[in-house]
């Protein structure tokens, strides 16, 4: 669903990713971690164009996202991405979030996006919210509107940039149950965070990253049980230590 080749990524002499290569399959879920500044953000962000590259390809689903002749307005309607301050519209009812990109950008009537709005809704487990505004929400319940927000699209992949750590610790488990109730369901996943639990019990990948390069990419078990790298050795000290 999602293959990665040899992307590199440069803010002037600054080079933010350098040769990276990953893929992730239809129905698998693979968390990117590592240190701050290591690139894991701008990675994902490529995924859906919102980062362009210098070289290198992305692909998903089959088409390329780094083409010039890609629409991409559709290719991002197709890929859903969760940031980590939510991104919801404050002055716009949690339902006239939900139903603006669909009726806007995949043309489907108020009522029908509407009702799927509210379906999704239901199933982060908010559809009492419906007629309130994001403000009068807390952080994990806006995180678990932007992902309902998210679902709206009928997205073939989801994507999640930290989607846990601007939020209070307590409120941390709401929005990582949703992730993982959607892992069991076979949404094909790509998640950077730092909730290693969650990496452990959900993810059937692990992609490290350090100062911009893929430094380990292997399954779950691999990665916690026996990393290669020093790097990863010493991340899965100090992350797990505490």
């Amino acid at each position: 669903m999602i293959r990665i080749e040899n992307v590199s990524k440069h803010y002037g002499a600054f080079q933010v990713l350098t040769d990276c290569s990953t893929t992730v399959s239809k129905g698998e879920v693979v968390v990117v971690c590592g240190p701050s500044g290591s690139g894991k953000s701008t990675l994902i962000k490529t995924v859906n164009g919102l980062e362009p590259i210098q070289s290198g390809r992305i692909f998903v689903d089959g088409t390329q996202v780094n083409d010039p002749k890609t629409n991409q307005s559709k290719l991002r309607s197709r890929v859903g991405m969760v940031f980590q301050h939510f991104e919801l519209f404050p002055h716009l009812t949690i339902t006239e979030n939900l139903t603006l990109a669909q009726i806007h950008v995949l043309g489907r009537a108020k009522d029908e996006a509407t009702a799927k709005g509210l379906a999704l809704l239901d199933r982060v487990g908010l559809k009492a919210h419906a007629h309130k505004r994001p403000g009068q929400l807390s952080g994990g319940q806006q995180q678990r509107v932007a992902i309902a927000r998210a679902l709206c699209m009928d997205p073939v992949v989801m994507l999640f940039d930290e989607p846990t750590s601007a939020l209070d610790p307590e409120m941390v488990g709401e929005v990582l149950d949703v992730m993982t109730e959607l892992a069991q369901e076979g949404m094909t996943m790509m998640c950077v965070t730092h909730e290693m639990g969650f990496a452990r019990r959900v993810a059937d990948r692990v992609v490290f990253m350090d100062a911009g390069r893929i430094v380990e990419d292997r399954s779950k078990s691999d990665f916690f049980d026996r990393p290669e790298s020093e790097r990863a050795q010493q991340f899965l000290a100090r992350i797990l230590h505490h």
